[in-house]
């Protein structure tokens, strides 16, 4: 097989795992939302990590991965663990007040503040237009959250608002120490690591104001631990097997599964400015994403003429 033939089949196999992740993902928004309305935010993201650690454990038995776990690189794993349970909190108070399809939106800025992020902290080169980018991505944030004076609560600009914006750079944050820690680390101490943090972390905070879990929601649960183990997973090969430039562009599709998910489950559809807003984010992402691979292309292509 070629070398770009190989490229094309990588593609492939990661854009079909990408398409998946964004799938289990959405569908554990969507249970999370459902839970948030019975139990508060920091106990949501215990719950995140605490049902589905039992099913990282077993990955880990299986793939025999137990020797990874013997070097690592602890400051950043402690960082990504608390991120992590920041991320998820603010991300469970955020929609529990916002529809899916406009946190979607308003978290679609994530990837804009990772490519921020990586000149400050990775010292990556980033072109000039790239930050044009960035500044569009912003733009649309503003439009999707509305902030014309005029009734305020109808639009995004609320603590449920702030709080996906937060999430969005706690997880960007955590995706470029991410990208440190697996120059050295495995990727099943990477996922045993952020679990164990969120579970036995999250549940610390929120033992104060813990309520006692119904038997009702143990059905929830267990979609919670069968949905965001999978989404690890599949989000983890997306990325292991092919180009990051060909690959991100599929992680938008969570929009289409937010419309989805709340006209099945709530009965509502964004507003005009959600679409306005979500379509100029979503724009200026695959616009960076495009150049990326023209640059990363030419690279290539000097290095093998």
């Amino acid at each position: 097989m070629s070398h770009s033939a190989q490229h094309a089949a990588g593609n492939l196999r990661s854009i079909v795992n990408m398409l998946l992740a964004v799938m289990f993902f959405s569908l554990m928004d969507a249970v999370l939302k459902t839970l948030s309305t019975h139990y508060p935010p920091l106990q949501m993201a215990c719950l995140r990590g605490a049902t589905s650690l039992p099913l990282v454990l077993a990955w880990i038995q299986w793939r025999g991965g137990w020797h990874t776990l013997r070097q690592l690189r602890w400051s950043l794993h402690i960082l990504r663990g608390c991120l992590g349970i920041t991320m998820l909190a603010l991300f469970t108070r955020g929609v529990s007040e916002l529809p899916l399809s406009a946190t979607y939106t308003l978290f679609f800025i994530a990837p804009l503040l990772i490519t921020a992020l990586s000149v400050l902290v990775l010292k990556e080169q980033v072109p000039k237009a790239h930050w044009w980018a960035i500044a569009v991505g912003f733009g649309g944030v503003l439009v999707a959250l509305r902030p014309n004076g005029e009734d305020l609560q109808a639009g995004f600009i609320t603590i449920g608002g702030a709080a996906i914006l937060g999430a969005a750079l706690c997880y960007a944050v955590a995706a470029v120490a991410g990208r440190l820690v697996s120059r050295t680390d495995s990727s099943e101490s990477m996922i045993l690591s952020g679990m164990a943090f969120m579970g036995l972390g999250g549940g610390l905070l929120a033992a104060p104001g813990w309520v006692p879990l119904s038997m009702d929601h143990a059905g929830l649960l267990l979609a919670l631990a069968i949905t965001g183990f999978l989404g690890q997973l599949t989000i983890n090969e997306a990325f292991r097997h092919g180009q990051a430039s060909a690959v991100a562009p599929f992680e938008y599709t969570a929009l289409a599964w937010g419309v989805g998910l709340d006209w099945l489950v709530w009965q509502t559809l964004p507003e005009a400015h959600t679409w306005l807003g979500a379509a100029i984010i979503v724009g200026s992402g695959l616009y960076l994403v495009r150049r990326e691979k023209r640059i990363s292309e030419v690279h290539a292509s000097a290095e093998h003429p």
